[in-house]
């Protein structure tokens, strides 16, 4: 889109002086914004692409100049062919004949607006529809100039809010300009308040940062300064640990020691009994002495697999002697026999408990005892379940036959599984002497205050590491961004709750329930190079199937509260969000001066 920088009749009144303002294609120049056009317009005389809209928006500070400044602007006529904006009248001096605006062919002044295209441009019929590229320019007094396609001329459709594209379709239009502008204005106003208030409350946040930085920095400089203390009382604590350890290590080594001596011991003293017994067992003749004869009464000790203990293998038992006294039996003869002998006395595996009844056993041969006293109805209830229950039998048993089987006793009724059963009270460890107790106190007191300074040192290194990432973080220009660190803001669609912990995640929720899934993690300032600061990128959420990684886009818009305005997803595992807060807020323009009355140009 050229530029053109020849100026119009336009000056603005200022404290009854002129401040210097130039009029670009029917906008205003203003030296309050320098280098900033409000409002520009496409000059050249081609017809604009974009359908019946095209009047190119200003930026936010241009448009409320030119709103504020509106009612203080007073124009010079100009006389110009109809369509023809007030930058491009000196090309069309009746005075001397037209040159298409491209060069291509020079006419008669009274070819210009004849409805019949000369110029290749159609810069001939600004303001006719003779030419499909022309334009035609709306003046709008009061409102914002435009340009139109010159098709849109005389269509029967107001394109102009001033009416002026439809002087010969035979429709009025009414002429909006001036309700157009006063609703502008007062919109901008409304924005430019918006503005001061945010601004004002940006200040704020700014010099809340200031103190509270210096109030980090200060923690931060205690912290480092405790920390050199901290640690050297944990150096201390470790090493009075340690030598409360080495007395307790040694006591509960020498508690442990015994305690498997005497363990040894009763071991020792429970194999001689087994022994004894055996031997007495097998003494037949009790003459002292066990024979390969009396060893042979035992075929378990068989060694082939043949289910008999020869005689050779009995001798072999006892060391190729005949026989064997006591104190033999017990030195050469138990090891060998011990797993495979069966004690003739002993019974093999332990009596059943004797408070635990046998269930197994029929409900008949229990001892009968008489029943209190019951009204009938309780006899016949409790007969009804007996018949229930012998009947329930009966058919266990039929389907036991059925099944091919022999009739068998009922199996026992499944027992739920006991816990294991506690170690023999001789199996225990006894418990510490006082001595060894006392060392294994004084110990633990040490860990005890090692482990709690230990893990003091440890919150204070990660509190430093906190306040060093959050002074060194880049929070605007002036830290206004600072107070979004620990904050979190939500938005509630019909879906997804979203959620925007700035400097850290983004992250959506089901509306109905589940876990959240992240839309990103705090990556970087994502704003244009003159504008860093009006956008934050969050990447490597969650990913997508068969996709990318989530990422989420947050432009920041001015605003005097911070809130979630909207959350959108342009494209797929994109997100974008908007954040409206006051430190995205820029300076305002000084505001007009109060006199003057004009609402119009």
């Amino acid at each position: 889109m050229p530029e053109v920088t020849d100026p119009s009749h336009f000056r603005f009144l200022f404290s009854g002086g002129t401040v210097g303002c130039r009029a670009w294609g029917g906008a205003v120049d203003i030296d309050l914004c320098p280098g900033l056009v409000v409002g520009a317009q496409h000059i050249s005389p081609q017809p604009p692409s974009s359908p019946r809209t095209c009047f190119r928006p200003a930026s936010f500070c241009e448009m409320l100049l030119f709103a504020l400044l509106l009612p203080l602007c007073w124009a010079v006529e100009v006389k110009r062919p109809r369509g023809v904006s007030l930058t491009n009248h000196h090309f069309y001096d009746e005075s001397k004949p037209f040159t298409c605006l491209d060069g291509s062919a020079t006419i008669p002044f009274d070819h210009v607006n004849d409805d019949y295209c000369d110029c290749k441009d159609g810069s001939d019929e600004p303001g006719t529809a003779a030419c499909p590229n022309g334009s035609f320019h709306c003046t709008n007094t009061g409102y914002k100039p435009l340009y139109i396609a010159s098709r849109w001329v005389n269509d029967g459709v107001c394109d102009c809010c001033d009416g002026t594209d439809e002087y010969n379709s035979g429709i009025v239009c009414e002429n909006t300009c001036k309700e157009k502008g006063r609703k502008e204005r007062e919109t901008l106003q409304q924005m430019a308040e918006v503005t001061r208030e945010g601004f004002r409350l940006k200040k704020i946040l700014i010099e809340d940062w200031k103190k509270a930085r210096e109030e980090k920095q200060e923690k931060l400089a205690e912290l480092q300064a405790g920390k050199k203390s901290l640690e050297d009382q944990v150096e201390m604590l470790r090493v009075v640990k340690e030598e409360a350890e080495k007395p307790e290590k040694e006591a509960k080594d020498q508690h442990q020691k015994r305690w498997e001596e005497q363990q040894a011991a009763t071991k020792a003293q429970r194999e001689q009994e087994l022994a004894a017994n055996a031997f007495q067992e097998l003494d037949d003749d009790m003459d002292g002495a066990v024979s390969v004869t009396e060893l042979q009464t035992h075929p378990e000790l068989d060694s082939d697999g043949d289910g008999a203990l020869s005689e050779a293998e009995a001798q072999a038992l006892l060391g190729g002697d005949v026989q064997t006294d006591a104190a033999a039996f017990y030195d050469r003869v138990w090891a060998a026999i011990r797993d495979k002998y069966r004690s003739e006395v002993l019974p093999t595996s332990p009596p059943p408990a004797p408070s635990e009844p046998d269930l197994t056993e029929p409900r008949e041969e229990q001892p009968a005892v008489p029943p209190p006293p019951v009204e009938e109805e309780e006899e016949d209830e409790e007969g009804e379940e007996t018949d229930e229950e012998e009947e329930e039998e009966e058919e266990e048993e039929e389907d036991s036959q059925v099944q091919g089987e022999q009739p068998k006793e009922a199996p026992p009724p499944l027992v739920p599984p006991q816990p294991a059963p506690s170690p023999p009270e001789e199996d225990k460890m006894p418990p510490y002497d006082e001595q060894t107790q006392a060392f294994i106190d004084a110990a633990q007191e040490a860990r005890n205050k090692f482990e709690e300074a230990e893990r003091s040192l440890r919150d204070m290194e990660e509190s430093i590491r906190n306040l060093e990432q959050e002074i060194s973080f880049d929070f605007g220009p002036n830290g206004e961004f600072a107070y979004l660190y620990s904050q979190c803001y939500e938005l509630a669609t019909n879906e997804y709750i979203y959620r925007l912990c700035p400097f850290k995640l983004v992250s959506q929720k089901p509306k109905l329930g589940g876990s959240p899934t992240s839309l990103g993690t705090w990556g970087s300032w994502a704003g244009p190079d003159h504008d860093k600061f009006s956008a934050m990128k969050y990447e490597q959420g969650t990913g997508c199937w068969q996709g990318p990684n989530r990422s989420t886009t947050v432009r920041l818009l001015c605003g005097k509260e911070t809130v979630v305005t909207s959350t959108t997803e342009p494209s797929r595992c994109e997100y974008l969000m908007e954040l409206m807060t006051p430190a995205a807020c820029p300076e305002p323009p000084p505001e007009p001066p109060a006199d003057g009355d004009h609402d119009e140009l």
